[in-house]
C-alpha cells in the first residue's frame, strides 16, 4: 500500500524518471539541486514536503512570464519553492516567507544565501493565519503582491484564500500545492482508502471541500494542473 501513497500523481515510474533525468535535473539550478540533495539526507521522507523538481521549473517559468515582483510564500519547510522565487525574480524583487518552523528554514539558508538571493527574503516566523491577517491589516500591503504560493495546513485553505484575495492585486495568481492529495480525491468516502494513514484521510476531505469551492468561486480564474501532488492556479478578477 505504501507506493498507493506517491505524492507524485504521474504513477507511471519509467515516465517520471524520464521526465526527470530528460528536462528537469539537467536544468535544474546548482543551490537547488544542492538543497534538494541535502533535504533528502536530513529529513528522509518527510523531504517530499518540498515541491518536485519539474513543479519548481514551472513555477519559475510562470512568474518570470507575469513579470512577478513582489510575493508571498505560506509555508516554506526548507525552502525549495522559495530559492526557486527567490531565483525568478528580478534584482530588486522581495518575497514575504511565512512558516513557524524556522529551523527547516535556517537549514536551507544556507543554500539561499549560496545562490545570492537570500536579500530578497523577509522571513516570518508565526502561524500562517496571523502572519496574514497583519498584512491585511497594513494598508498599504494589500492588492500589492504579485504572486502568493501556499503549501501548508489544508484545513486552513479556505481560510488562506480570503486572506490572500485582499493581499493579491488585480489580475495575480495565488498557487495552491497540493490539490490532487497524493490521488486521494477520487475518493468519495472514508472507506474507499483502507489501508491509509489516517492523516491523510482527514486532509483528503478538506481538499475536496475547498476544490469545490474554487469550482464556484466566481472572483477567480481557476486551472487545476495535474503536476507533482496537484497545483490550482487562482488568478484574482475583482
Amino acid at each position: 500500500m505504501e507506493d498507493s501513497h506517491n505524492k507524485i500523481i504521474l504513477q507511471s515510474p519509467a515516465l517520471l524518471k524520464y521526465i526527470l533525468e530528460t528536462s528537469s535535473y539537467p536544468r535544474e539550478h546548482e543551490q537547488l539541486r544542492e538543497l534538494r540533495e541535502a533535504t533528502v539526507k536530513e529529513y528522509k521522507k518527510m523531504s517530499s514536503m518540498n515541491v518536485p523538481v519539474d513543479e519548481g521549473q514551472l513555477l519559475s517559468m510562470f512568474l518570470k512570464v507575469i513579470n512577478a515582483k513582489k510575493t508571498i510564500e505560506v509555508g516554506v519547510f526548507t525552502g525549495y519553492s522559495l530559492l526557486t522565487t527567490a531565483l525568478a525574480l528580478p534584482p530588486d524583487g522581495h518575497i514575504t516567507a511565512i512558516d513557524s518552523d524556522r529551523e527547516a528554514y535556517d537549514f536551507g539558508l544556507q543554500f539561499i544565501r549560496k545562490a545570492g538571493v537570500d536579500h530578497k527574503i523577509n522571513f516570518i516566523k508565526a502561524d500562517a493565519l496571523s502572519a496574514l491577517d497583519d498584512l491585511v491589516n497594513r494598508e498599504k500591503e494589500e492588492n500589492s503582491f504579485d504572486f502568493a504560493f501556499v503549501d501548508a495546513k489544508k484545513d486552513d485553505y479556505l481560510k488562506y484564500h480570503e486572506k490572500l484575495l485582499k493581499l493579491v492585486k488585480i489580475g495575480g495568481i495565488i498557487a495552491y500545492d497540493n490539490t490532487l492529495w497524493f490521488g486521494s480525491v477520487v475518493f468519495s468516502k472514508d472507506d474507499e482508502m483502507e489501508g491509509w494513514p489516517d492523516w491523510l484521510r482527514i486532509s483528503r476531505k478538506q481538499v475536496r471541500e475547498f476544490n469545490s469551492f474554487l469550482a464556484t468561486d466566481s472572483r477567480i480564474e481557476l486551472a487545476l494542473v495535474s503536476i507533482g501532488d496537484g497545483l490550482t492556479l487562482c488568478r484574482r478578477l475583482y
